[in-house]
């Protein structure tokens, strides 16, 4: 880190035992992205009068070049929060979370959706439970009747436009989940 670590302590006593655990947490950050440039953390107890029960927020904000993580745990989101340790472990793993995906960003390396596999039916068999339809690159891909989804087998016809999920068949490949393709998912 480019700036030393705050941390600062609302509505209760400085403990130097959560001190050391956050220390801990925020220095194991650094392992995941090196490119931090200052981190501070509030540790705040609005209910000091109770002496069991009391939920701690827990505020985490790292600051990066671009961009800035803010993560925040509050007692009304879990009750486990009335341990502190808990509140960190939890608010930490979050920001290791999104430090990760910061640092795939700036690789370079995000996840690409592959375009779904797509055909139009050619053969429709009711009787025989089946159909078959062919992808733009004219491969025949066997479907059962159960494999429709969200849609009904019997209303389908010929020239119709699917999605589908390819996998190995028996007798080459068939799709295992078949989709209709209509104004909400059209093509691209």
């Amino acid at each position: 880190m480019q700036k030393p670590l705050e941390i600062t302590f609302r509505h209760m006593d400085r403990s130097p035992a959560l001190e050391d655990v956050v220390r801990e947490r925020a220095e194991k950050l650094e392992k995941f992205c090196d490119q931090i440039i200052s981190c501070r953390v509030v540790v705040e107890s609005p209910h000091k009068h109770h002496h069991k029960g009391n939920l701690h927020h827990l505020r985490v904000d790292v600051t990066l070049p671009g961009a800035e993580i803010v993560v925040k745990r509050s007692p009304d989101e879990h009750h486990s929060h009335e341990d502190p340790y808990v509140v960190v472990r939890d608010a930490f793993d979050s920001v290791r979370r999104q430090l990760m995906d910061y640092t795939r960003k700036r690789r370079g390396k995000v996840k690409v959706h592959e375009e779904s596999a797509h055909g139009r039916v050619t053969v429709l068999e009711p009787l025989q439970d089946f159909g078959r339809l062919e992808t733009p690159d004219s491969r025949d891909i066997y479907f059962h009747r159960n494999s429709v989804v969200d849609a009904d087998f019997d209303d389908l016809e010929i020239g119709t436009e699917l999605r589908f999920v390819e996998e190995a068949g028996d007798e080459g490949p068939q799709a295992s989940s078949v989709f209709l393709i209509g104004k909400h998912h059209p093509l691209p």
